[in-house]
């Protein structure tokens, strides 16, 4: 295929780069950043490796979340003068959990051309080792703070599909108990430094995650799966869960009987609480 004889049209293009094997990046990448009049970056050490590697010669302007605003006006004054613009993020797919759709939206509101130059993801790396539905709910980043992670968690938890998302290997320890929490009877894949040379898959169940040994080094992307349907195939409690839960319901809170019995047994949750309501309702 001669690939000098594609013509780019003027206008954003969103170029998608390696996640760590320089060999992901597709020849179509190659050419638009060659052809670009200009390309934006998060970090220009980080882009000029791979622009070395492939003799691209385009100049670079930063382009990261601290600078991406004040950039806006003369970047846009640059594309409506008919040039090519590329964006990448120092891995992955621009836009998506990196800078890029704030100049993605200003392009829409002046009516610019926008082209995606797709590529690697670690997004849709990560589902398709997972093994898990393919239906899936990307959260990026997990918020900072514990109790932002705890009301993401548990609006995520009524969803029948996988969940998504990144995080560093220490914050991740410190998530292990919110995980278990909202996703009890669900598996879980951590992906460590996806197509390095180190990369590592880690499957278990959420209910065994804080026995899991993973390095504390790279980056992960975490896939929850969905939920899984056996837990829920009990129609009934067994005379043993119900003298179980008649011994604890003058000690412990619902929620805590639920979360008890539950872990014991895969039960329904909606059954323990159901009849936990009923003894309280009786006595």
């Amino acid at each position: 295929m001669n690939l000098n004889n594609n013509k780019f049209k003027p206008g954003l293009y969103c170029v998608a780069t390696p996640i760590g094997n320089m060999g992901d990046i597709s020849f179509r990448a190659i050419k638009i950043l060659q052809e670009s009049d200009l390309i934006l970056c998060e970090d220009t050490r980080v882009t000029k490796k791979i622009l070395q590697k492939f003799e691209i010669n385009t100049r670079l302007i930063s382009n990261h979340k601290f600078n991406e605003n004040k950039n806006l006006e003369k970047v846009t004054e640059i594309l409506k003068s008919n040039k090519i613009v590329s964006i990448v993020s120092d891995a992955g797919t621009p836009a998506v959990s990196d800078p890029g759709r704030i100049l993605v939206k200003e392009c829409v509101k002046n009516e610019i051309n926008i082209f995606p130059v797709p590529g690697t993801s670690a997004v849709s790396a990560a589902i398709s080792v997972s093994g898990f539905s393919d239906n899936f709910y990307f959260c990026g980043f997990l918020p900072e703070k514990q109790s932002h992670v705890k009301k993401l968690f548990k609006n995520l938890s009524s969803l029948e599909s996988s969940i998504i998302f990144f995080i560093s290997p220490n914050k991740l320890e410190k998530r292990i108990d919110d995980i278990k929490e909202f996703f009890f009877n669900r598996d879980i894949i951590i992906c460590r430094e996806i197509t390095k040379f180190h990369e590592e898959y880690i499957r278990t169940s959420v209910k065994e995650l804080s026995n899991v040994n993973f390095s504390r080094k790279g980056e992960i992307t975490v896939v929850i799966s969905e939920e899984n349907k056996q837990r829920l195939s009990f129609k009934e409690l067994q005379e043993s869960d119900k003298k179980k839960i008649n011994n604890l319901i003058k000690k412990m809170s619902i929620k805590d009987i639920v979360k008890k019995v539950s872990e014991d047994r895969k039960i329904s949750k909606k059954l323990i609480y159901n009849y936990c309501l009923k003894i309280r309702n009786e006595n």
